[in-house]
């Protein structure tokens, strides 16, 4: 029996999940054939090893559906942990006033809601080999892996990842969707390494690269696209920013978009290692210069993220709310 327990939001496809599980199973590959990263590495704590390095190659055109169809995939794995960063209006009502039928537009005080909901899985431990796995489809990630058995092996058993595993996951989904080919897309540890593979793209010095890269809100915002913001202190607010250090190390997060809803103004996108799992955080959307929805940046709200890129797919669009169409999501609705 599944029990609907998850909303995203008000407009967004409802989501039922298993009552009794804390995060659904992947699909069978003969459903939806995509070989698990768990299957990509053999051991256990301390010893684990990459055993498959292979990825998909084909066409960038055929990416964008397959793109969100696993980063969905990845996100039921992890119980579907589910942030919402769009502001809640609060106001306080005039005094003597108060909603009722007469007045039925009024509302009581509201808070603002950050957190539409924590998904629930049962430790780091049972993804071990899933997360070793998104390792696997990087150059360096050998090297990772061995890092963290030995940290493994000098008795800190419940020690979490040594490296961030963020652009690992998004490097194995590019892998997977069939995005094999360095030249479409520069997997690597680091976010950086891809997102100035799109600056070269823009600027036709990499003519092969799946993404090119845009400041936010001046292209059309897609599924299957990434936004990217800065971390460690680092200062981007436009891709400009970027271009003075390119070529250089620099600590970014980057999402995949899963979903646009141009009426509600919200995007959902999904990353890794984000509160220790894969996650699906909804984005308010403002307009742009340009005309084009982006996500809400701090001088438009307070506190909001600073997101200085937009990698567009160089690929055929797919339906905007394509997150309610994948696999994981129909299979959901199946009793």
């Amino acid at each position: 029996m599944r029990m609907l327990v998850l909303s995203l939001a008000l407009s967004m496809v409802a989501l039922a999940v298993q009552a009794q599980a804390q995060s659904m199973p992947r699909l069978p590959r003969a459903q939806f054939d995509v070989i698990p990263p768990s299957d990509r590495v053999s051991g256990e704590r301390g010893s684990i090893e990459i055993v498959q390095r292979g990825c998909r190659i084909g066409p960038t055109n055929w990416a964008r559906r397959r793109i969100v169809d696993i980063a969905a995939q990845e996100w039921g794995t992890f119980g579907f942990q589910t942030f919402d960063l769009r502001p809640v209006e609060t106001r306080r009502l005039p005094d003597g006033v108060v909603a009722d039928a007469v007045n039925p537009e009024l509302s009581a005080p509201r808070a603002v809601r950050h957190n539409l909901r924590f998904g629930a899985w049962e430790s780091e431990r049972r993804m071990d080999q899933t997360i070793a796995g998104y390792w696997s489809s990087t150059p360096d990630g050998a090297d990772i892996v061995e890092r963290q058995n030995r940290q493994w092996r000098n008795g800190d058993g419940d020690v979490m990842w040594v490296e961030p595993w963020s652009a690992a996951f998004v490097s194995w989904v590019m892998c997977e969707a069939g995005l094999g080919d360095m030249d479409q897309f520069r997997r690597d540890i680091a976010h950086w390494r891809y997102v100035d593979q799109a600056l070269e793209a823009r600027d036709g010095e990499a003519p092969e690269a799946a993404y090119q890269a845009y400041d936010v809100g001046e292209v059309e915002l897609q599924p299957g696209d990434l936004v990217c913001n800065p971390r460690g202190g680092r200062t981007y607010r436009r891709l400009a920013d970027r271009r003075e250090d390119q070529g250089d190390q620099a600590p970014l997060h980057c999402d995949i978009v899963v979903r646009v809803d141009g009426e509600d103004r919200t995007a959902a996108v999904i990353g890794g290692n984000v509160v220790n799992g894969v996650s699906l955080t909804i984005l308010p959307l403002i307009e742009g210069e340009g005309g084009h929805l982006r996500p809400m940046l701090p001088e438009d709200r307070a506190g909001a993220r600073i997101y200085f890129a937009h990698l567009s797919l160089r690929a055929d669009p797919v339906e905007p709310l394509a997150l309610d169409n994948s696999p994981t999501i129909r299979a959901l609705s199946v009793p």
